[in-house]
């Protein structure tokens, strides 16, 4: 079965744990095909070879999406009570995630703003937001990997997001600076969405 940009696959080696779209297909210098691999349900991103990808149709997609969603709700189901209070602003740097955040905010009846922001773009619009929309909580996320190469894992300057992440937390805080009056979420990966 061939696979091309755009299919949704599941790794082999990982039993299919996580769906994934194919963002685009890279040959290595030994002339092995590589996808380079974002979540579908999981901010993730990943790559594998060709030959460990199992490929999925769209009814197979709908039933997995659909046990993940069920899982969600459920839970949320049985903390009744549990009360949604308070403003979210939501930057997302990925449209896709963007998309799927604004249905399950209104789904489980939260009082939110999703805006879809490239990473890189966050702290520079992030004060404007806020004076726009006067949020109660403030959700930054969007996708994060390290840069080829590099080994150092506490090096913020060793990934490609993370100092757009912290800038963005820096420039929030320069706006409200207490914790009080606005609490902030920043991450670059989420297993929630």
């Amino acid at each position: 079965m061939q696979i091309k940009k755009g299919d949704i696959v599941g790794r082999y080696s990982y039993g299919n744990d996580i769906l994934f779209f194919v963002d685009r297909i890279i040959k290595t210098s030994k002339n092995e095909k590589i996808a380079i691999l974002k979540g579908l349900n999981i901010r993730i991103e990943a790559d594998a070879p060709i030959e460990d990808l199992k490929k999925f149709n769209e009814k197979e997609t709908d039933k997995f999406i659909r046990g993940i969603e069920k899982n969600i709700y459920n839970k949320i189901g049985k903390n009744k009570s549990l009360e949604y209070t308070g403003k979210i602003l939501h930057l997302d740097g990925d449209k896709r995630y963007s998309e799927k955040t604004i249905k399950y905010y209104k789904k489980i009846g939260l009082n939110a703003i999703v805006k879809n922001v490239p990473e890189s773009k966050q702290p520079q619009y992030v004060i404007p937001l806020l004076i726009k929309y006067n949020p109660d909580i403030l959700i930054i996320t969007g996708h994060d990997s390290m840069i080829k190469n590099d080994k150092d894992y506490l090096d913020i300057y060793n990934y490609r997001n993370s100092k757009y992440f912290i800038n963005s937390v820096l420039n929030a805080r320069k706006w409200q600076n207490s914790s009080d009056k606005l609490v902030i979420f920043a991450r670059s990966m989420s297993e929630f969405l």
